[in-house]
């Protein structure tokens, strides 16, 4: 070994990181048969893989191919917005969205100007009961209004996004994604996901329009329905579209006794959908508001006080409340959180990444691995190799708030993404793992449960055209090698 190779492995493991391999793509070893068998398989043979598995306790490469080229990496981008977050705000922090006035409370209980909601960047918000029409977290907090005597707002309610700066989505979104949930708008007053819940079934008798309900029933957003109802055992046709702002056109047809039908749009300006419900939270309490519910990015006025707050979830719960479920929307939330805490608020984009950057350079990650455009990997403009994901794998199995990243992670046949995968093989419960699907893109990236002790992977197979659960199926038999090992 020459003498840079040397420093360089020197410094990685004085670091408390295990040092990276340097021949990445070595075709030797137990594993290479076994493995090109999978990922050669008919019908994903001419796919491009990127694959890296790492032996943790001494990073010995085990299996390796392309893993320093570059792929589409999908939704294991959150594996860096969760890990980055994490390490700036510590497990146990939690985000007060808090409601703030500089107008007196006169003795008839009039609040004499406006009422302002403060977004706080919690993407929890609206999410403590999901079986209730209005969450917890708004009713907590008009009862703390009430409880500080406020009867009446002489002014309206004012949501309060000034957190959050730039674009409310990221580069690279694919225009069709945008009316729904998974592409919703980002705001640091984020309510219910900037989202509403759609249900529809058919009507009585075929030829009837069909019957759509809508959670919450706020007059913020409307549906337009002209889909009927179809011949029992007709295929469903339903198609739902953005008709005009939060205007929502439910066309085609659905067949008489068929399956409902649920799905979840994104609505526009999230912080108004927040202060609209708010207001509807109050009046539903007895709370009258008398201005119009209007949003302001700009800083609060001088002489504000607080008149009520809610504490969201830990860190740790929200970074599990990303990568189980892989929500979207939390992920680019806590890219602007983390702009904000590390480079100064507001909070953008291009803050998140460079402090991103800067915590993969902190602990151990090669730069050049990495491209990243978003918080979520929706983009199809970011850029990851096995590599790059493997590395920052091994340096949060030793970050001090390991047990709360690995908490965050979906569980082979158990629960998030990985609930319904792997679910009767060897790989139960022994792979903790982050998905990642984009059209003719799917990764996984995390942590095995092996016989000879614990591994770090990172797996991506692009350009396939085949479905995708052809990909998830060669994915989860390479687990199913690996836990064997």
């Amino acid at each position: 070994m020459t003498a840079a190779p040397r420093l360089l492995a020197a410094l990685a493991l004085a670091a408390g990181f295990a040092a990276p391999a340097l021949a990445r793509d070595a075709s030797t070893g137990a594993l290479r048969k076994p493995v090109d068998r999978i990922l050669d398989r008919a019908g994903l043979d001419a796919a491009f893989w990127g694959v890296e598995v790492r032996r943790l306790r001494d990073g010995k490469v085990l299996y390796a191919r392309n893993a320093t080229r570059h792929f589409t990496p999908a939704s294991t981008t959150k594996l860096l917005t969760t890990a980055a977050a994490l390490d700036a705000f510590g497990a146990d922090h939690r985000l007060a969205t808090t409601l703030q006035a500089t107008a007196r409370i006169d003795g008839q209980g009039r609040l004499l100007g406006d009422l302002y909601l403060v977004g706080a960047g919690d993407p929890s918000l609206g999410q403590a009961d999901p079986d209730k029409e209005k969450p917890a977290a708004l009713e907590a907090l008009a009862d703390a209004l009430r409880a500080a005597g406020v009867k009446r707002i002489e002014g309206g309610i004012v949501g309060h996004e000034g957190l959050f700066a730039g674009d409310r989505r990221g580069d690279g979104w694919d225009w069709d994604d945008l009316t729904w949930w998974y592409g919703a708008e980002v705001s640091a007053l984020s309510w219910n996901d900037n989202a509403a819940e759609l249900r529809v079934a058919a009507g009585e008798r075929e030829g009837d329009l069909v019957v759509a309900h809508r959670l919450p029933e706020s007059r913020y957003y409307s549906l337009r329905v002209t889909a009927t109802t179809a011949a029992a055992g007709s295929e469903p046709a339903l198609k739902v579209t953005r008709a005009a702002g939060n205007v929502f056109e439910i066309s085609g047809t659905l067949p008489l006794g068929g399956e409902p039908w649920r799905g979840f749009v994104a609505l526009e300006d999230p912080a108004l959908y927040a202060a609209t419900v708010f207001a509807e939270t109050l009046a539903s309490r007895g709370v009258s508001v008398m201005g119009a519910p209007r949003t302001s990015s700009e800083p609060l006025p001088p002489g504000c006080r607080e008149l009520g707050r809610f504490e969201g979830p830990t860190m740790a719960e929200l970074i599990a409340g990303v990568n189980k479920p892989s929500q979207n929307l939390h992920a680019e939330m806590l890219l602007r959180l983390l702009g904000a805490r590390v480079e100064g608020a507001p909070g953008d984009v291009k803050k998140g990444l460079k402090a991103a950057a800067a915590f993969r350079d902190r602990v151990g990650v090669r730069d050049d691995s990495w491209r990243v455009e978003d918080g979520s990997g929706l983009s199809r403009l970011n850029l990851i190799g096995p590599q790059g994901l493997v590395d920052l794998l091994v340096a949060m199995h030793r970050h001090p708030h390991a047990a709360a990243f690995r908490a965050s992670l979906p569980v082979a046949g158990q629960d998030g993404t990985l609930k319904r995968r792997m679910k009767d093989g060897p790989a139960a419960g022994k792979v903790l793992a982050k998905t990642g699907t984009l059209t003719s893109a799917n990764a996984l990236g995390g942590y095995v449960d092996a016989k000879s002790g614990p591994l770090v992977f990172a797996l991506f197979a692009n350009h396939h055209t085949v479905p995708g659960r052809e990909a998830t199926a060669a994915a989860d038999a390479l687990m199913e090698l690996l836990v064997r090992q």
